[in-house]
């Protein structure tokens, strides 16, 4: 049994490599770019600093002339790129310009590592990439308070997976998220100049992308509808107050199962069958605490528990 079961973790394992070197073979072929001339940025370091003159051939590279500054913050086009193979930190250079009165020359490796695409889409990786951490602790933190705040001061608190509500949306967005969570780390570790080319070229349309990242923005975009759906039905069936609680326990759940996944996409054939195994476990669970046990009297809508009916508000002991 052992061995059947590296043998399928092999299995898998290959079909995901097989799709990520599809995915890095198609912008290879495309011979794509990161920008070009043209492009807008906005810079995100501190500063960056241009050098006024044009470098030239076959000649050293003038340290004393005159520097140029741009700070944070500041939106800057790419006026022109010149390669001198000869410069032995880097042959590419890049003409930035803020203005009509500041604009110079600087390494691409200098200039790449200091600028963010002038595009919402990349903004919002950008952003992500540098803080998700530490707003994922701050929402996991108020998550777990809210937990605590529900055992101690109610009897039975609505909490997701513990004491589910009769709807498979939650189960479904937790697994649309593991998916896309999966996805998203695979892409990064795996094929990284495929999610640096969509980096420099967003785009939410799904079609027309590789393969790996078609199916990234399609699980991104059923993730957005299962998110509104799911607010939708809790608070159809529950009070605001115990809505609200139950969306941070969910919201809980997300972030750790991100993460789970994220680190676990660093092995493909183990994290895929942690992954299955994952929504069977999910679907036992739901299918088990939110079968139906009674009817209420009044609308003869289906009830997990005798009390108030949720739909019509009438008491069912």
């Amino acid at each position: 049994m052992r061995r059947c079961n590296i043998h399928k973790a092999s299995l898998w394992g290959g079909l995901v490599g097989a799709i990520f070197l599809l995915s890095s073979c198609y912008y290879s072929q495309e011979d794509a770019t990161l920008y070009e001339v043209g492009d807008n940025f906005v810079l995100s370091a501190d500063s960056l600093h241009l050098q006024s003159s044009q470098p030239l051939h076959n000649l050293p590279i003038d340290t004393a002339c005159e520097q140029l500054s741009v700070y944070r913050n500041n939106q800057l086009v790419v006026a022109e790129t010149l390669v001198i193979p000869e410069d032995s930190v880097d042959s590419v250079w890049v003409k930035l310009a803020r203005d009509q009165f500041t604009m110079g020359w600087v390494h691409q490796h200098d200039f790449v590592e200091s600028v963010v695409p002038d595009d919402p889409i990349s903004q919002f990786i950008y952003l992500f990439s540098i803080r998700h951490l530490g707003l994922f602790g701050i929402l996991f933190a108020i998550s777990l308070a809210a937990l605590l705040y529900q055992v101690y001061s109610r009897k039975k608190p609505h909490v997701f997976f513990l004491r589910d509500i009769l709807s498979p949306y939650p189960t479904y967005l937790l697994i649309t998220l593991t998916a896309s969570a999966l996805l998203y780390a695979g892409i990064q570790h795996y094929v990284p100049e495929t999610w640096v080319l969509y980096y420099y070229h967003p785009t939410l349309n799904p079609f027309g992308l590789p393969l790996i990242l078609s199916l990234f923005l399609c699980s991104v975009w059923v993730l957005l509808v299962l998110t509104l759906a799911t607010i939708e039905e809790v608070y159809r069936l529950l009070p605001a107050g115990e809505a609200l609680l139950y969306l941070v326990s969910l919201l809980g759940c997300c972030i750790l199962c991100y993460l789970l996944f994220t680190l676990a996409a660093l092995s493909p054939g183990i994290s895929y069958i942690l992954f299955a195994l994952f929504i069977f476990i999910l679907l036992i669970r739901y299918f088990r605490n939110t079968r139906p046990r009674f009817f209420c009297g009044s609308c003869g809508k289906r009830l997990k528990e005798l009390g108030k009916c949720p739909y019509c508000g009438a008491n069912n002991e």
